[in-house]
């Protein structure tokens, strides 16, 4: 196996190798074409053309890639000249997107890891990289790939894997490893932690002692990470069909009190574990519905998310005498501000979201006109489902799910009956109201003293 002797990733010693295509599962035939198309073009146009970084990861473990991104030596204006179908994006990162319908292959230039004083390669004082765009070797390219799964290369030109830093070995041993000095990766770009834990929770890969190591100490870097990309990798974490191993390795590693602090302080206090329960429940869920492809929204992810926080704060505020309507209204909008320091959740999800949490006071209602109008409510079947996972925190919501399923299997007259049928058994329809007659005035016109 290869090794990473050094303790800063320009002094990485490279040691590479060639597997051939008998020794690696590889196929073409798992390949997408498009991607194969835009292989053969560069190789034809002259230029080094490689499958790489978690498209080879997954082909060699036996997963199926949604997409498939290719390096090569090739600038991005060369790659434009030849592909009409391209597209030059980015700053940060210059790319070139080729575009095939709905499928876009991304094809990127080798990166070189050192400063060529162009003013190309630009790092924050901490350490955090701001732009990277000098071009460099395919060997270069390798050492400032992150993890050593993701730094490996598919050769179009003899269907052999291209191994720099010892990849290979890794995977084999399903290892998730940093290349280079962990605490120096990730200065560089703290969102590495999260996508350490994502990637292990995707792949039950286990993260390498040297690269856990770091991440309780320096995950308030995440901090500095801008709040929208954190809520894309939130996304991510949880809506990629491993949502329960993302949520346990966030807190094995000591980053949930920074990634959700709101919840991780609130899970801390509640001693029962039952928010914790129903979390983890709701993550549950979530992962079998997007294992049979069914949708699931951020607006009922994040309700799930951040409901222990939504109930720690409304206790307090409840505990301090505030009425419980308004009290609901406060703690729903505090924990939404609180959050959105970290992850800037759009307002289209974080709105859904106080609905299902502010409709869960009125699931416990039985009069017939708040019934029907709940029932009409947009956000009914998200309540009610929201409820449901709520039975894994306490049992006493088992009436009320009851109550609510056989309303909705039922017609909608048989439902006004039933509920007139129950007011009347409860002293609160037995007779009609009387209306008290109004006392007639004197023709004195003034009131009696």
């Amino acid at each position: 196996m290869s090794t990473i002797t050094a303790s800063h990733p320009n002094a990485i010693q490279v040691h590479p190798r060639s597997i051939p295509r008998d020794a690696h599962p590889i196929s073409r035939k798992d390949i997408s074409p498009n991607a194969l198309r835009v292989l053969y073009r560069l190789r034809e146009g002259g230029f080094g053309a490689y499958l790489v970084g978690g498209a080879v990861r997954d082909l060699l473990v036996g997963g199926h890639p949604k997409d498939f991104d290719v390096a090569t030596d090739a600038t991005p204006e060369q790659v434009k000249a030849l592909f009409r179908n391209c597209r030059l994006i980015g700053r940060r990162f210059r790319l070139a997107h080729v575009v095939y319908g709905r499928e876009i292959i991304e094809v990127a230039t080798f990166r070189a890891n050192v400063d060529d004083g162009s003013g190309d390669r630009e790092t924050h004082e901490g350490g955090r990289l701001l732009r990277d765009n000098v071009y460099g070797t395919i060997e270069e390219d390798a050492i400032r790939r992150d993890f050593t799964a993701n730094a490996l290369y598919y050769a179009i030109e003899d269907f052999s894997v291209r191994d720099y830093v010892g990849g290979f070995e890794d995977v084999q041993a399903r290892v998730l490893r940093l290349i280079g000095d962990p605490e120096t990766r990730y200065r560089e770009d703290p969102v590495r932690m999260l996508r350490a834990v994502r990637l292990a929770a995707k792949l039950n890969f286990t993260i390498e002692p040297a690269t856990a190591a770091p991440m309780a100490s320096l995950a308030p870097l995440l901090r500095e990470s801008a709040p929208a990309r954190l809520f894309e990798e939130s996304l991510k974490l949880f809506l990629s069909g491993h949502a329960v191993a993302s949520f346990e390795g966030l807190e094995h590693h000591g980053l949930l009190p920074v990634f959700l602090p709101e919840t991780e302080k609130a899970l801390a206090s509640n001693r029962s574990g039952a928010l914790r329960r129903m979390l983890l429940e709701g993550l549950r869920n979530t992962d079998l519905r997007v294992a049979n492809d069914e949708p699931v929204s951020p607006a009922f992810l994040f309700a799930v998310l951040l409901w222990p926080a939504y109930c720690r704060d409304l206790m307090q505020l409840q505990a301090q005498g505030v009425h419980a309507a308004e009290a609901q209204r406060r703690a729903a909008d505090r924990v939404t501000v609180h959050q959105l320091n970290t992850i800037a959740l759009p307002r289209r999800f974080s709105l859904p979201m106080q609905e299902i949490w502010l409709l869960q006071s009125r699931l416990s209602q039985r009069q017939r006109k708040r019934v029907f109008r709940l029932l009409s409510h947009p956000r009914f079947r998200a309540a009610f489902d929201f409820l449901q996972l709520r039975q894994f925190a306490s049992p006493e919501h088992a009436d009320d799910v009851t109550f609510w399923k056989d309303v909705q299997s039922q017609p909608g007259e048989v439902v006004a009956a039933q509920l007139e049928a129950q007011a009347i058994e409860a002293g609160e329809g037995d007779a009609p109201r009387k209306r008290r007659r109004r006392r007639r005035r004197s023709n004195g016109g003034g009131a009696s003293e």
